[in-house]
């Protein structure tokens, strides 16, 4: 039986040593089709999943992460690519889903007032955030929006790094969506930050504009594969009530 969401968030662990028993990838598959339903800034999904199973390119994905035990012994991997040098393709996508939902004939006033603020923030606002040339754009804008924040409320993010971040904070969303939907039916995870990601890159052809987020070992833990148990501050001192 599936466990609910609570059940699955207690029962994931990052589990560093799987049994040599094969998972079914179509379930794989459709847990990655939950995390590609994550929030993400602007809908703009910048964000890409490679489902690895053949054994060499495990094997070699492995080596890329240090032969640590969660990518040595897993039975497949996930590597969560931040795709933020797709924002053109991705808003265009967005506009023209757009036209197609609006496609109809006396549309109604408030509808027709949301269709062009949606399409417009799409071709005008996210390419003023997203384009930048060498980074000088970028700092040029930082410094504008900055000083119009002296006045008024203001979106800050405008710099290369900062744009990075929101691709591979929504990449890490989904990431998530995929761990917990694992957990849900009874299969672990592990996500690493340890791998050479230049070599990962090489390894499954990436183009030089996508960055490795994370990588994600997948399979059914062995007895020892919790390497020990939970520890998490006291919640009193991460929550704050205002």
């Amino acid at each position: 039986m599936e466990k609910t969401v609570t059940e699955a968030i207690n029962y994931r662990r990052s589990v560093r040593v799987y049994k040599d028993e094969a998972i079914d990838s179509e379930k794989v598959k459709q847990c990655l089709e939950n995390a590609a339903l994550a929030p993400t800034s602007s809908n703009l999904q910048l964000w890409e999943f490679y489902h690895l199973t053949d054994k060499s390119i495990l094997k070699d994905i492995a080596a890329a992460c240090f032969n640590q035990p969660a990518a040595k012994t897993a039975q497949e991997l996930v590597v969560v690519v931040a795709r933020k040098d797709l924002w053109k393709k991705r808003a265009k996508a967005n506009i023209n889903f757009l036209n197609e939902s609006f496609n109809k004939p006396n549309l109604e006033d408030h509808l027709v007032e949301r269709k062009k603020m949606a399409i417009d923030y799409y071709k005008k606002l996210i390419p003023t955030i997203y384009f930048d040339f060498l980074g000088i754009l970028g700092c040029i804008k930082y410094i504008a929006f900055q000083v119009i924040g002296l006045f008024k409320p203001v979106y800050r993010q405008t710099r290369l790094s900062d744009m990075r971040i929101v691709a591979h904070k929504s990449a890490g969303l989904a990431a998530q969506n995929f761990m917990i939907s694992m957990a849900a039916i009874g299969y672990d995870t592990c996500p690493m930050e340890g791998s050479d990601t230049l070599r990962v890159k090489r390894i499954l052809k990436l183009p030089r504009g996508s960055e490795i987020n994370m990588i994600i070992a997948c399979g059914i833990r062995e007895k020892n594969g919790v390497y020990g148990p939970r520890f998490r501050v006291p919640f009193k001192d991460v929550y704050n009530k205002i």
